[in-house]
């Protein structure tokens, strides 16, 4: 069974990965996000996945953002 700190990790991991396989910055995720009508800056935004907290409805946001269309959990 995972802890809570080890699902926060799977999570945020998740994210970065997404981030990194198409090369966004978070910037350029803050800009994909404004142009959703979610505003908030790059920083705030870092600090979210660095602490991992974050909603559910932030990650999805972030996913749509960046055209994730499916997400795979394991390998």
């Amino acid at each position: 069974m995972k802890s809570d700190d080890q699902w926060v990790n799977l999570v945020k991991g998740l994210l970065r990965a997404e981030m990194t396989r198409r090369g966004v910055s978070y910037d350029q995720l803050a800009e994909k996000l404004g142009e959703m009508g979610v505003k908030d800056s790059a920083v705030n935004i870092r600090n979210k996945v660095a602490r991992g907290g974050f909603s559910a409805v932030f990650f999805v946001q972030c996913l749509r953002a960046l055209g994730c269309t499916s997400l795979r959990l394991e390998d």
